[in-house]
């Protein structure tokens, strides 16, 4: 996906309703997880697992996302974070 076109959110567009269920991808445009909720300044994120079923959540710094929505008006956000290092990260319990 070439995300050069899409748009980014600004900082007011960064909240619960708008994010939530967002794809994350990373390096490669690998899809890498969901935003499952936000916490904070933190976002939840859903790695692995299908369906979110068997899904870790871990949190991240919002700024480590770079949100953005495409042409069909979907949010979705890219990261340098690769799948195996959020797997690595522990558990986010709310």
């Amino acid at each position: 996906m070439d995300h050069a076109n899409h748009v980014r959110l600004s900082n007011a567009e960064l909240t619960a309703d708008v994010l939530d269920g967002a794809t994350i991808y990373g390096p490669d445009d690998e899809k890498i997880g969901s935003v499952d909720h936000l916490h904070g300044s933190q976002v939840v994120i859903d790695v692995g697992g299908f369906l979110g079923i068997g899904a870790k959540p871990v949190a991240v710094a919002a700024s480590e996302l770079d949100f953005m929505r495409d042409e069909d008006g979907d949010v979705h956000a890219v990261t340098n974070w690769t799948k195996d290092q959020l797997k690595a990260m522990p558990e986010h319990r709310d």
